[in-house]
């Protein structure tokens, strides 16, 4: 037992210690504000989980250029491929939440990532910051088939269930997941045969060795151009303002799948540097040569309402790609 001079030197203790936490937490929150009052102080790194050349590649060095004038800092673009882009992904679910390390990436990292890796990350680990650009795929088929639509696509499928081929760029990416939703909504049944990336899959379509695809648009503008492949439509739900295809929509009514771009930070990035980097992004996107230099990719500037707006999208596009790789495991040959 204390007398009452000990226990009241104990709560003299306690109360200097619950004083120093406090101001401890006070300088630490005050160089938290600071800091987001400074951003950016130094360069801002935005990691690709794809090697350089290809789609996502394009996209991100084009918007990164931009970005960097906006902010008045360089935006380094570092290319972390492997695994389906989870290498990239969980590098930057790792890095300090202060803006300086940024993702690029779709609705894998906010789902299907999880049915088709073992990853260390959840959705919950990064914050949508921005939407970027919107894609549509192509469904194209070997011209030697003598398809001309979607319609003639169903009704030889119809005639010949599971003799028709499918090539994709690998098990589970959003080509793949195309077509596993094609099958869903139309009951065709298609032998899927995966590819080590998507201008394989489109050149085996071309050479006859499988019958369609749905690609990449730059993939299948390759194949198209040689003669050999021929566009039946577009997977966006809507006529797309870059490609003059119809969309599968019209012959299969609720299809709507394109590829999609956006810039995501690690998990407690503070709010005033996600809306700074929001802001500086819809600038960036604003330039009409950014716009020209990502619709020769075939890619659609579609920058989101405000960051609350694209964390609904994206989480939602992540649900509908979690439950289609799901389903894509049991098709997956």
């Amino acid at each position: 037992m204390y007398n009452q001079e000990e226990t009241d030197m104990h709560i003299q203790r306690a109360a200097r210690a619950a004083g120093r936490a406090l101001m401890l937490a006070g300088g630490l929150l005050a160089a938290a504000a600071q800091a987001a009052a400074d951003y950016p102080a130094k360069p801002v790194t935005l990691v690709i989980g794809f090697p350089p050349g290809g789609g996502a590649d394009h996209v991100g060095r084009v918007y990164a250029n931009s970005l960097s004038k906006v902010l008045r800092q360089p935006v380094v673009v570092e290319n972390r491929p492997g695994a389906g882009s989870t290498i990239g992904a969980s590098h930057v679910a790792r890095a300090a939440p202060d803006g300086y390390t940024l993702y690029l990436g779709n609705s894998s990292v906010m789902g299907s990532d999880s049915a088709l890796y073992k990853v260390d990350y959840t959705p919950d680990d990064f914050i949508p910051v921005a939407q970027l650009t919107t894609g549509p795929m192509v469904l194209i088929a070997n011209a030697g088939l003598g398809l001309a639509s979607v319609q003639d696509l169903l009704e030889r499928a119809r005639r010949q269930p599971g003799e028709l081929n499918v090539a994709s760029s690998g098990n589970g990416v959003i080509t793949h997941l195309a077509a596993v939703e094609f099958m869903q909504l139309t009951g065709a049944k298609l032998m899927h045969i995966p590819f080590k990336g998507g201008a394989a899959a489109t050149q085996s379509v071309a050479a006859g060795d499988t019958d369609i695809s749905f690609a990449t648009a730059p993939s299948a503008k390759a194949a198209i151009d040689t003669g050999k492949a021929v566009a039946l439509a577009v997977t966006s739900g809507q006529p797309s303002r870059l490609l003059p295809y119809p969309p599968i929509a019209a012959a299969v009514p609720g299809y709507d799948l394109s590829n999609w771009w956006g810039v995501f930070a690690p998990r407690g990035t503070p709010q005033a540097v996600v809306q700074t980097l929001f802001e500086a992004t819809r600038k960036a996107l604003d330039e009409p040569a950014v716009r020209q230099s990502l619709a020769a990719g075939y890619e659609e500037v579609t920058p989101s309402a405000s960051p609350a707006a694209f964390d609904e999208f994206a989480r939602k596009e992540g649900a509908k790609g979690l439950r289609l790789a799901r389903e894509s495991t049991a098709t997956a040959n």
